[in-house]
């Protein structure tokens, strides 16, 4: 099993999330890598060190989080740093420190040098629940050559689209669950057509549809009962990530104290134990329909028959590409409905567009999408708004790299302010705007293509990308194919806030009106 992360590379998940995280580099003084790097762009250019980049102090950052009421909109305060500080600035939070990254130019330069085995940012509490109960680690917690052999094995059958395309047929059963959930939720409201808290049904989508691609089999997420242990899955993983706050933030010390430890331990637990139950259950049909010498397929029975994986490699890698996914699909989608309720243009556009690729009464399918530029835009300009995760994080633990005139020594935290990329007018003419039609080729000109990366990028980027986009494509079709959105009449404006991941601050509550009522 892997080793944690050395002590001076954790850093808390909130800092993190505010641009507050890390330690400072070491003192800086050019080595081969510098004197190179210097030497490229002429003898009499002098590389900077991360002392010497712009930035609040300690006092300052507490601040603006404490006393400023930042502390759950960090996306924001990402912005107002980048306007006070330039496209590069340091951050402090305590003892933790990091150097943020909020221009697309400056990004490009970095994650074209982050190796073979970047690490992605600090997962000590996940790695102290794996180490305390003798689990292995998954992708997002795995680093070097073994996290570098998990990803190739992992990476088969997913990243592609050729192959997220396979999936389409067990999205679309989901889909169509999710469409008779809609108009259960419809059915139950005064009006006869408000859904009150779509993301909540939209979570449930996405945890259903991941884990019919990633365990085989269906575990009951849309029912109208939903079955005891799935509700106990679902609510465990709710506990563990809210407990995971509580336990990045506290001192260690407090855990004898204090009840997150134990709650996120637990949550855990039931996650690992319910995928366990999935995989072996899996397993001994798989070994049944070998005997029997018919034909097999699907993702666990590619990990399981490979041989490449142990079977506790499996349990940990599908744990974790469990949760990867759902806030993704989830998150996007209900601000998507949000923005396209208040859009009836942008909506009845996206309805002629997808009325024209596919027959009445028919469901769309992958090879109808492509003939939906302006829906796939649609989640484009959404995930630009919105990027689920607004802060990620490298360590470049191979070299020294240089980055925007400055040199900075290897196991530097760098902080990739998603959000603050995404909102720069430079790259995005009004920012805060919902504008689909932005992304289309011939409404505008090309984008940096830093400037908006919600997946991530290279070796690091997310794995589940093809999937998430295959679901979030299929199921807006279908959405706009069978109902006309709008607002809740009763409803106010809705904004992020960052807990970690991006989210509504209220629910989001949308009618939906039957399409096949009208002419």
């Amino acid at each position: 099993m892997a080793k944690p992360l050395p002590s001076g590379r954790s850093w808390s998940l909130v800092a993190a999330s505010a641009g507050l995280g890390g330690r400072w580099p070491r003192p800086l003084c050019p080595g081969p890598a510098g004197r190179g790097a210097a030497s490229s762009r002429g003898a009499e250019q002098r590389l900077k060190g991360a002392e010497e980049l712009p930035g609040p102090g300690a006092l300052h950052s507490l601040y603006w989080l404490v006393l400023r009421g930042y502390l759950l909109h960090t996306h924001r305060l990402q912005v107002i740093s980048k306007r006070n500080y330039g496209p590069m600035w340091k951050s402090t939070f305590g003892s933790y420190k990091n150097v943020n990254i909020g221009s697309p130019e400056v990004l490009a330069q970095l994650l074209r040098q982050e190796g073979k085995y970047p690490i992605r940012s600090d997962m000590a509490v996940w790695k102290e629940h794996r180490d305390k109960r003798h689990l292995p680690y998954g992708p997002f917690t795995e680093d070097g050559e073994r996290w570098h052999r998990l990803r190739q094995v992992l990476n088969q059958r997913m990243l592609k689209p050729s192959e997220a395309v396979l999936y389409a047929g067990a999205i679309n059963e989901v889909v169509s669950d999710l469409m008779v959930r809609l108009q259960d939720e419809r059915a139950g409201s005064p009006s006869g057509v408000l859904v009150r808290d779509v993301a909540n049904v939209l979570y449930r989508f996405a945890l259903e549809g991941i884990s019919y691609i990633l365990f085989e089999t269906r575990i009951g997420c849309l029912q109208l009962q939903i079955p005891a242990k799935t509700q106990h899955f679902i609510d465990s993983i709710g506990l563990m990530l809210k407990n995971s706050l509580f336990v990045s933030f506290l001192p260690q010390w407090t855990r004898a104290w204090l009840p997150f430890w134990d709650r996120y331990l637990q949550g855990w637990d039931t996650i690992f134990a319910f995928g366990k139950t999935l995989i072996d259950r899996r397993m001994e049909e798989l070994e049944g329909q070998l005997e029997r010498g018919e034909e097999v397929s699907g993702y666990l029975t590619y990990l399981l028959a490979s041989g490449r994986l142990s079977r506790e490699e499996v349990y940990g890698s599908i744990a974790e590409l469990l949760l990867a996914g759902v806030d993704t699909t989830s998150n996007t989608l209900s601000w998507a409905l949000y923005h396209l309720a208040q859009e009836a243009e942008i909506q009845e556009a996206v309805h002629q567009e997808v009325t024209s690729a596919v027959p009445r009464g028919h469901i769309p399918d992958a090879a109808d999408l492509t003939k939906m530029p302006l829906l796939r835009a649609v989640i484009k300009e959404t995930l630009r708004l919105y990027p689920v995760v607004p802060t990620n994080a490298r360590i470049i633990a191979e070299k020294d790299v240089v980055v925007g005139g400055y040199l900075f020594p290897k196991d530097t935290l760098f902080v990739l302010a998603h959000y603050a990329l995404s909102h720069d007018e430079t790259s995005f003419p009004d920012p805060e705007r919902f504008l689909p039609r932005r992304w289309l080729r011939e409404h505008s000109p090309s984008h940096h293509p830093f400037s908006s990366i919600p997946f991530g990028y290279g070796v690091r980027a997310c794995v589940g990308r093809r999937i998430a986009e295959l679901e979030m494509h299929l199921a807006l079709a279908r959405l706009i194919q069978t109902f006309t959105v709008r607002p809740d009449p009763q409803g106010a404006e809705v904004k992020p806030l960052a807990r970690i991941v991006l989210v509504p601050d209220k629910p989001i509550d949308v009618e939906l009106i039957d399409r096949r009522a009208g002419p």
